[in-house]
């Protein structure tokens, strides 16, 4: 890359770093040239990339600089073990008590874990009884992905291993009817019943505070999102996320992600799964 590339590159990751917190790789180079270049065609931008990103850290375009550049990758019970956790762990309990389990999703995406969260329910009110009342609040950062989740359209293989044996997706999509699809794929559309149990927000993890009480959750999914934070950033996110998780609450984590100053804090009660034991103030 010539200089005026690593320049403009540099650009990128501190304004995005400002608006959002997240922290690019330094392998990203090819993406962020890529979506770059997407942005300006999007916005119909007429100058250069510089005047591009001049009128972004003015003020003009943020949204679709911040849609552009964050990442939105998901399926449907991706990691299927925590909603495993949940089914048979935690909701018997909230059942019997006929107590309402709130839970908070913290990095919706286009929706799949949000939704999956709502199944899990859905699932276990056969057994446990019609008692098993829960609320999910999804929040991201990327406006475009959080209209998709509202929306509740996805494309779905006949051949996909996406769903557990446990879940039936016919139980809770209603199919489309779309031409052009390739043989093995259809249109599903998420049931009302699943949408009402959800309310889609849009929140930046990196605000200094978050519009929640403290301890109002039962549960929390923070999954394969503080992956694109700095360490010093995960754990500000960690403890303000903790603040609002209930003692003897849930905490789920990504694969590859861990509780760092919460460690004192917690009970380990399986893979990535963390039980609230004390407040940190």
């Amino acid at each position: 890359m010539n200089d005026n590339t690593v320049h403009l590159h540099e650009r990128v990751k501190k304004i995005l770093y400002s608006l959002t917190g997240i922290t690019l790789a330094e392998n990203k180079d090819i993406m962020i040239a890529n979506r770059l270049h997407k942005l300006r065609r999007d916005t119909r931008f007429n100058g250069d990339l510089e005047d591009l990103l001049d009128a972004i850290e003015k003020g003009s375009n943020t949204t679709e600089f911040i849609n552009s550049f964050t990442t939105n990758k998901t399926h449907f019970f991706r990691e299927c073990f925590h909603f495993e956790d949940l089914r048979d762990r935690i909701l018997p309990t909230f059942a019997k008590s006929g107590q309402q389990i709130k839970m908070y999703c913290s990095a919706s995406s286009t929706g799949e874990e949000p939704y999956s969260m709502a199944m899990t329910v859905m699932e276990a009110r056969e057994t446990l009884g019609r008692s098993l009342n829960a609320t999910i609040i999804a929040t991201d950062i990327d406006t475009n992905v959080l209209q998709y989740a509202a929306n509740g359209v996805y494309r779905f293989s006949k051949s996909s291993k996406e769903f557990p044996s446990w879940i039936k997706p016919q139980k809770y999509f209603k199919r489309r009817v779309e031409k052009n699809l390739a043989n093995e794929e259809i249109l599903i559309k998420v049931k009302d019943e699943l949408k009402k149990m959800i309310t889609f927000k849009i929140m930046n993890l990196n605000d200094s505070s978050y519009p929640y009480n403290k301890n109002e959750f039962d549960v929390i999914f923070c999954r394969n999102v503080l992956i694109y934070f700095s360490v010093e950033d995960q754990n500000k996110i960690l403890k303000k996320l903790f603040s609002h998780l209930k003692i003897g609450g849930t905490l789920y984590l990504g694969h590859s992600e861990n509780p760092h100053d919460l460690i004192n804090y917690v009970q380990r009660a399986g893979q990535n799964i963390f039980i609230k034991t004390k407040d940190i103030y």
